[in-house]
């Protein structure tokens, strides 16, 4: 089963078992729709939780899981991952394409330049952020915008970057 993360439960928020989300789902709280989550844990083990309620708060959000009825019961959950079912996700809209998905493709720059396989990405004020790493271990952070991520190319696992292969 293929589980893709969609945020990361914060600090306690009051006395009742509410947490503070980070959601990396755009809009933010498009998170909330998922009324069942798999979080997790530090330690690896995966546990299922049902939202039993939530909403936006300052910049980010507010949950509160079922059977979380304490402020000590949200804090054992900080930091724990938020995940869902791959295929529990809708598809992709044109030009649009999951974090996940692209992990592992090769990344090219429109000089031919290989700039390595995509790591991670990075949620960075300026908007996300694809760290690729070359086979020696370097890194090349690029802005994942449309200006900057020309093509992907899912069959080829491939991704054209309008990107200089050094620093300018």
């Amino acid at each position: 089963m293929a589980w893709i993360e969609l945020g990361r439960l914060g600090a306690p928020y009051g006395i009742k078992g509410w947490l503070h989300v980070e959601s990396y789902t755009d809009p933010p709280d498009g998170l909330l729709k998922y009324r069942e989550w798999a979080l997790r844990l530090a330690s690896g083990e995966r546990v299922t939780r049902r939202v039993a309620a939530g909403r936006g708060h300052g910049g980010g959000l507010v949950a509160q899981l079922e059977g979380v009825a304490s402020r000590e019961g949200a804090a054992r959950l900080t930091g724990a991952i938020v995940e869902v079912e791959r295929a529990a996700l809708p598809p992709a809209g044109e030009r649009q394409y999951y974090r996940a998905d692209l992990m592992g493709f090769a990344v090219r720059n429109l000089e031919g330049v290989t700039l390595g396989t995509v790591s991670h990405f990075v949620d960075a004020p300026a908007g996300a952020v694809m760290v690729t790493k070359e086979p020696g271990g370097r890194e090349h952070w690029v802005l994942a915008s449309p200006k900057h991520l020309r093509t992907v190319d899912l069959a080829a696992r491939m991704v054209v970057v309008d990107w200089p292969a050094e620093p300018e």
